[in-house]
């Protein structure tokens, strides 16, 4: 199924995008296009880099992709906002701050200095102008734990690195999602999974219990945006319907499976074909998903809903 792209939605969808990264952030990019409510659930299990320095260091959730996915959302009308989001991007070089974006290190004293986590996400999105809202997938941080065929491996950072994962969880086992989160999801019209990396992006978020369970009893149109290659280790082989076989064995089911296969198979099971639209999705360069592309495609998917 290869549906037209300029189409117009019905009326102004409800919206919600799960995932991590910078996956997570192109969708977001896309959706303010044509979106009337938009919300990102994004995965807090991050453990390295700048946000897992901060995370081992303040005790605090890891703000690195919920950085990425505010300034996916800030105003772009608004010189200022497009200026301090560009600042949020900007990675210091010197001695104890090497590495650290200053967007992270805003979110971190505001979480420090407020005491709650979605109440400086929502100040920093105030700042930003941002057209929807950010919440975290977890309340706490959270551990990814995955079960390989090389046996438990832990940690965000290692997962990435390993063939051969089964599946994926999260360490504590009852981490709740927020109430807001759970909420949106409940009344969305529209939930987009993905892109991302599958195990410690995408699942990352999704496999957070409340989460789940939201996103199997949601009415939503659930749309899963596949990657646009394999990754190292992560997904070394994976075609799309692996990608999809990986989604159903966590309790995810989704309607529609949006696929640019210039990179990555689609496979050989019928029921994901008779699901996918196929389209070209991928920037000039081939590296990342074009957000306006992916714009025309899942508002056309809601427009034929």
């Amino acid at each position: 199924m290869t549906p037209r792209v300029n189409r117009t939605p019905p009326r102004e969808p409800k919206v919600v995008a799960v995932g991590g990264g910078h996956g997570l952030a192109a969708t977001l990019r896309g959706a303010r296009r044509y979106a009337g409510t938009l919300t990102a659930i994004v995965s807090v299990a991050d453990d390295g880099g700048s946000s897992g320095r901060l995370r081992r260091q303040l005790g605090i959730v890891p703000p690195g992709d919920l950085r990425k996915c505010l300034v996916a959302l800030a105003d772009e009308e608004s010189e200022p906002a497009r200026m301090l989001a560009s600042a949020f991007e900007h990675r210091f070089g010197a001695e104890d701050l090497d590495g650290h974006a200053l967007g992270n290190l805003v979110i971190a004293r505001l979480v420090e200095s407020t005491g709650d986590l979605q109440r400086a996400l929502d100040q920093v999105a105030s700042l930003l102008g941002c057209v929807g809202r950010v919440l975290p997938a977890a309340c706490d941080p959270v551990v990814l734990r995955a079960e390989t065929e090389i046996g438990e491996v832990l940690g965000q950072a290692d997962v990435q690195r390993t063939e051969g994962i089964r599946r994926v969880s999260l360490v504590p086992t009852d981490v709740g999602a927020p109430s807001e989160a759970l909420e949106a999801i409940e009344a969305a019209d529209q939930i987009v999974i993905g892109p991302g990396s599958l195990y410690t992006s995408v699942l990352a978020a999704l496999v957070v219990p409340g989460v789940t369970k939201a996103v199997a009893s949601a009415r939503a149109q659930k749309v899963y945006v596949a990657n646009l290659r394999p990754q190292n280790a992560e997904t070394s082989g994976y075609d799309v319907s692996a990608h999809v076989a990986a989604l159903n064995s966590h309790g995810v089911s989704v309607d529609v499976v949006v696929a640019d296969l210039s990179g990555i198979a689609l496979g050989n099971n019928r029921s994901v074909a008779q699901r996918a639209v196929v389209e070209n999705l991928a920037k000039s360069n081939g590296l990342a998903h074009d957000p306006a592309r992916l714009a025309a495609v899942l508002a056309d998917l809601m427009a034929m809903r």
